[in-house]
């Protein structure tokens, strides 16, 4: 059966247009989901709507309300939506080209693949499709989706096009409640130089098979043992390196520190050494573990 597209229209450069259609380009369908049932009967609980005067009532009595003040509704019916028609309704309109790094992370919502819509409509797919790819950026659109207007971003992929929705700006929070109070300052010369050779050892391509989610998969076996009637007990996902708190940070570097023995004889005084802070001494305490536990340590073990 072929996919179901999303929403189908026109996309529009100036006075060239093709017909397109819009599939969501992510699924949920393979993510575990619960029902909730009666503890007695097993039986699945049923959500039906509730009116606090007549108590339970039919879908098909229920409208649509727009709350505009505290307990007061105006009704929206199906003919009001229709009377709003925009461009947008059914049709991508470009407006502006711009690089796709100007377009902030936080903005970007839900992604879809784009493609023709017919025969006679891949011809100018392809030109638009090639012009983008060439000129670097993504084009900005806006289309009507689930009634209200989106702005989105079109760009190249593969031989297709890959359309992402944008937030809305008042949708995206700010940061000063949340980053003020961080200081600004420039951290300690040598922790930032620790901070960035464990960055090195780490860096690797991505592949987003080596990031599945770990729960998820033990949310399936113990599925799978409860269905042969086992008792499953779930072991914890093993540790990946060898992870030094704080603490154990901090007692390694005091006990390099410490004397040989102890002398009776008074031994002259030393200079008193400069205190290693407790962040310091973590992180050189994790760039060491992490040495350790890199292939290439492994490799000199067994040479």
């Amino acid at each position: 059966m072929a996919p179901r597209a999303s929403w189908k229209g026109q996309l529009r450069l100036s006075l060239v247009s093709c017909p397109v259609k819009l599939f969501p380009a992510t699924s949920a369908s393979e993510r575990i989901s619960f029902n909730q049932l009666h503890k007695e009967t097993h039986n699945r609980i049923n959500m039906k709507p509730v009116d606090p005067e007549l108590g339970l009532v039919e879908r098909s009595d229920l409208v649509r309300g727009y709350e505009y003040e505290p307990k007061q509704y105006i009704i929206i019916e199906n003919e009001d939506l229709d009377a709003v028609r925009i461009e947008s309704n059914h049709t991508m309109n470009i407006e502006a080209f711009v690089d796709e790094s100007e377009v902030d992370v936080l903005y970007q919502d839900t992604p879809y693949y784009l493609a023709p819509d017919g025969a006679m409509a891949e011809e100018t797919f392809v030109v638009l499709r090639e012009a983008l790819r060439k000129s670097g950026k993504v084009a900005v659109a806006r289309l009507v989706m689930t009634s209200r207007e989106r702005v989105i971003t079109i760009g190249a992929r593969e031989n297709g096009m890959f359309v992402t929705t944008l937030r809305n700006p008042n949708e995206v929070r700010g940061t000063t409640e949340y980053f003020d109070n961080i200081p600004v300052g420039k951290p300690d010369p040598e922790m930032l130089e620790l901070a960035e050779k464990l960055i090195e050892q780490k860096v690797k391509p991505f592949n987003p098979k080596d990031y599945e989610d770990r729960y998820e998969q033990a949310l399936m076996s113990m599925i799978r043992e409860k269905l042969k009637g086992h008792n499953p007990i779930i072991a914890a996902a093993p540790e990946r390196g060898n992870v030094i708190n704080l603490m154990d940070a901090l007692k390694a570097s005091l006990g390099d520190a410490k004397p040989a023995a102890k002398s009776k004889a008074k031994a002259p005084a030393k200079a008193t050494p400069a205190k290693t802070s407790p962040a310091k001494a973590s992180l050189k305490a994790a760039l060491e573990a992490s040495k350790a536990a890199s292939p290439k340590a492994a490799s000199k073990k067994k040479a």
